[in-house]
């Protein structure tokens, strides 16, 4: 405690080139991630598939992907240009000072009296701010989703449904930020210099709560699960979590096919109830004992104890943040160097803190990367070692297939981005030996026509 007080003495000194260094920061990841991409574009020039892969995939579909990857690196380098220009946009005309100038102005023109104080004037804030980084995002989106995935053959969502979805999802925003930023705002304002030890608690019970709601309020706005049939699938599913004596409450199909042709499964839920989730793409292009297998390795995380020890390293990844925050909720030469001079408003010094941790945060990632590569080759081992080597390593190869997912990567790359493994390394780890060509569902010529890039779920294969 002594400690972040003296650090917060030393950092707030008179005409400290706040802004500089922040602007500096942003442009020095901006650089590297931009160095790392050109590294990775060169991969993807490669004309032949790794050596461990040319039995099992074509020179039709290995093109395709390395073309789908070109068109995709193409686009992040733009977007990422794009977002640094907006920051630097931002932080050179003074946005913030004047959102939260103009947001008060609204307050005081059109809210009822006792709703114009600090907490209420941070939410219309937020909220707005939301909104600008979301129609400054749009074209982009629109890209992403109408030209760039609908050429390869990625994209079901029809613009009736990503409108849906946006409106659906700037819904959510406004009913959960108010709560949510108020009890955020309530608790450094009364409990003092100590108030992250009262925010981490608040964040840890919130992480909990949003678990317990999610399935059951957020999830159905956007997809229908559906109990998983009677049959063979489930039988092996449910014999499978007994074995393992995994609290296995419901089992459920998700139609993610609406939105594209991922192919996932995950599990989610308190301790002692949880539901496993199998897109209806993944049982539609595997076999029964691929599908299981597939949930081998997924209970393997829940087995092991990765879930719990990945909760427990975010709370202490909140921890710090919260703490290392209290050195700066106070700082007036932050305040100023960014155009505030007569208020010094919670939410703005949380955005700005935010820039500062930028650098080490990033080296928080490359850590997590690390580790969480380590627990896919442990939950690959686990599967193994229940017997599904073999039906676990046609199913990899079955979505690299079908998902034309990278099929090679620079290490420096892979290392800073990848939380995965890429499929040479979990097919080495397995000691697959190949013994006859791995066919996926509909034939090779339509998982190349339609594949889909790896989904972003709760755990991805």
């Amino acid at each position: 405690m002594d400690f972040l007080q003296r650090l917060a003495r030393f950092l707030d000194r008179p005409l400290f080139p706040w802004k500089k260094l922040i602007i500096g920061f942003s442009v020095g990841q901006y650089v590297f991630e931009a160095l790392l991409g050109y590294r990775q574009y060169k991969i993807l020039q490669k004309t032949k598939p790794p050596k461990v892969l040319e039995h099992e995939v074509s020179q039709e579909v290995f093109d395709k992907s390395q073309a789908y990857g070109r068109a995709k690196a193409k686009f992040t380098g733009f977007n990422g240009l794009y977002g640094q220009l907006q920051n630097l946009a931002f932080y050179h005309f003074d946005v913030l000072p004047k959102l939260w100038s103009w947001t008060g102005d609204l307050l005081l023109r059109f809210a009822p009296k006792g709703f114009t104080g600090e907490i209420s004037h941070s939410i219309v804030f937020i909220l707005s701010f939301i909104l600008i980084n979301q129609v400054l995002s749009l074209p982009s989106n629109i890209y992403n989703t109408f030209v760039l995935e609908e050429k390869f053959g990625f994209n079901k969502q029809t613009p009736k449904l990503f409108v849906v979805d946006m409106i659906k999802t700037n819904l959510l925003a406004f009913v959960l930020t108010p709560p949510i930023l108020s009890g955020f705002l309530a608790i450094i304002q009364k409990t003092g210099s100590r108030f992250f030890y009262y925010l981490w608690m608040f964040g840890a019970g919130l992480q909990v709560f949003m678990i317990t709601i999610y399935p059951i309020v957020i999830l159905p706005l956007f997809n229908k699960l559906s109990p998983l049939e009677e049959g063979k699938l489930k039988t092996d599913v449910e014999d499978l979590a007994k074995k393992l004596k995994f609290p296995l409450r419901e089992l459920y199909v998700i139609d993610g096919s609406k939105r594209s042709a991922h192919s996932n499964a995950y599990f989610f839920g308190l301790p002692w109830k949880k539901h496993i989730v199998i897109y209806d793409t993944l049982i539609e292009k595997s076999e029964n004992d691929e599908v299981v297998a597939v949930l081998a390795h997924e209970l393997g995380h829940w087995s092991l104890g990765h879930t719990t020890k990945l909760f427990g390293i975010s709370q202490a990844h909140f921890f710090y943040i919260f703490a290392l925050f209290s050195v700066f909720v106070n700082n007036n030469s932050l305040y100023s160097d960014f155009g505030f001079t007569n208020q010094h408003p919670i939410i703005v010094g949380f955005l700005l803190f935010s820039d500062i941790l930028g650098p080490l945060d990033n080296v928080i990632k490359l850590l997590m990367n690390i580790l969480s590569r380590k627990f896919e080759f442990e939950a690959d081992a686990f599967a193994n070692s229940l017997g599904y080597n073999t039906e676990l390593a046609r199913s990899l190869i079955k979505l690299q297939i079908q998902n034309l997912s990278t099929m090679d990567a620079d290490w420096m790359f892979a290392s800073y981005h990848f939380s995965h493994p890429i499929l040479s390394e979990r097919l080495k780890a397995l000691n697959w030996q190949p013994t006859e060509k791995v066919e996926v569902k509909g034939g090779e010529k339509e998982a190349a026509k339609e594949g889909v890039a790896t989904t972003t779920g709760r755990d991805e294969l």
